[in-house]
């Protein structure tokens, strides 16, 4: 799902922009940053970049094959019309 060490580091970006007086809170403030966003961010729709680089890829083969199958699609369709023109 969510790189654990990415969210900690937005935590720590927020904790670090509060007013010093809010950063005397320190852990606490951070580890409750740190569950409101795994769990607001755990809610979107979202994949790792692992997963969209697999299916970039996936996706790409698949475009690969589907210009071979037109092609060959093309071929036939054009020796089914000659074979049909030689007898006609």
């Amino acid at each position: 799902m969510l790189d654990p060490k990415k969210l900690e580091d937005i935590a720590k970006q927020i904790q670090n922009s509060l007013p010093s007086g809010l950063k005397n809170m320190g852990e606490e403030a951070e580890k409750r940053i740190r569950t409101v966003l795994q769990a607001q961010l755990g809610k979107l729709d979202m994949v790792t970049r692992e997963e969209f680089d697999v299916q970039t890829k996936v996706l790409l083969r698949t475009r690969e094959k589907l210009n071979e199958m037109e092609t060959k699609l093309a071929l036939l369709e054009r020796h089914l019309t000659d074979n049909q023109d030689e007898r006609g």
